[in-house]
């Protein structure tokens, strides 16, 4: 439930992979990501390869691989770390291989909306950047997934006591969802690499999916499912990171143009992201059956958020919880 999907997308997601091998005149970037092409992410992932390629007179070029090819995130984090990559656009869950205070951000009931996400990442960004920076990552541009939502499939579910017996997906490399449902007791998630859930839940071993919006769509998750709580669980991002030695490697004007257009083109998909979400859950309560909690179901969902803070202290650093407000 707790997974950070994204995602999906997220983050989803993003992945850039490539060892700035030469594939014409100039410089090819090899980049990967778990979004699909015609999805907003690639869009944006599209049309920031084109400014590249203009603004550098096609002396710098941007090769997208999609769909998720590059593996999990964890994994592709690690290749840029070992030069095999150039570059990665991840959601918290990568982000953690680097520094488990990115997690902080994504931590389920911190935030009641995306504005206090944005001054929470205001705080601790400064440092999570710098962080990256001294393990060899230049931190692009932040980006974002979705808010996250619990869809389930056969049943509703209102607090968390209904996700007793149930079978929760989650990530294999979260490390928030296991102690999310240890605080709810009797709740046992289904471990998965993102392209692994549809076929879980074609199966039924996966019946819980927590997820943003335009996540469960574009993968598929969604026509798997039939029950929403229209609670915001947590709010998922994602930032686009790249290996600071193969930025060295390209002349100063060039390394410029790549930085700045990828900034430009993480604001953009915020936005994009952000809208595109919200549209794709407007969407989805037509199709599905929709369940709007009440004040006293949000203080239990609030209060399962708490415990699972507190037992994470040990696994991400608890100043970064208390900077974003989390515990």
């Amino acid at each position: 439930m707790f997974s950070r999907l994204m995602a999906a997308c997220i983050a989803a997601a993003f992945l850039v992979m490539g060892t700035g091998e030469v594939a014409h005149a100039g410089t090819t970037l090899k980049m990967a990501t778990q979004a699909p092409p015609r999805s907003p992410w690639g869009k944006v992932f599209k049309t920031w390869s084109k400014a590249v390629d203009q603004k550098t007179k096609g002396e710098v070029k941007i090769d997208w691989l999609w769909n998720g090819t590059a593996g999990p995130e964890g994994g592709v984090v690690g290749k840029v770390k070992s030069k095999q990559l150039d570059g990665a656009a991840v959601t918290a869950v990568g982000l953690s291989t680097i520094d488990k205070r990115f997690l902080a951000l994504q931590m389920p009931g911190a935030f009641k909306s995306w504005g206090e996400l944005d001054r929470a990442r205001a705080k601790l960004g400064p440092e999570l950047e710098a962080a990256a920076k001294k393990d060899g990552f230049h931190l692009g541009g932040w980006g974002d997934v979705g808010i996250g939502r619990v869809f389930s499939k056969g049943f509703g579910v209102k607090v968390p006591s209904d996700l007793k017996g149930k079978r929760p997906g989650a990530i294999a490399e979260d490390v928030i969802a296991p102690k999310v449902y240890e605080a709810i007791g009797g709740v046992t998630p289904v471990p998965s690499t993102i392209t692994g859930f549809l076929p879980k839940l074609n199966s039924g071993s996966i019946n819980v999916m927590n997820t943003p919006s335009l996540a469960a769509e574009l993968l598929q998750w969604a026509s798997r499912l039939d029950h929403v709580n229209a609670n915001a669980t947590y709010f998922g991002v994602g930032a686009v990171i790249m290996s600071q030695k193969s930025l060295d490697k390209l002349p100063a004007d060039q390394r410029e143009v790549v930085m700045d257009t990828g900034k430009q083109a993480a604001k953009a998909l915020t936005k994009r992201i952000r809208k595109a979400d919200d549209k794709a859950f407007d969407r989805l309560k037509k199709k599905m059956k929709v369940h709007e909690p009440t004040g006293a179901e949000k203080a239990e969902w609030k209060k399962v958020f708490d415990k699972a803070c507190g037992r994470l202290k040990g696994a991400i650093p608890a100043g970064a919880l208390k900077t974003v407000g989390a515990c």
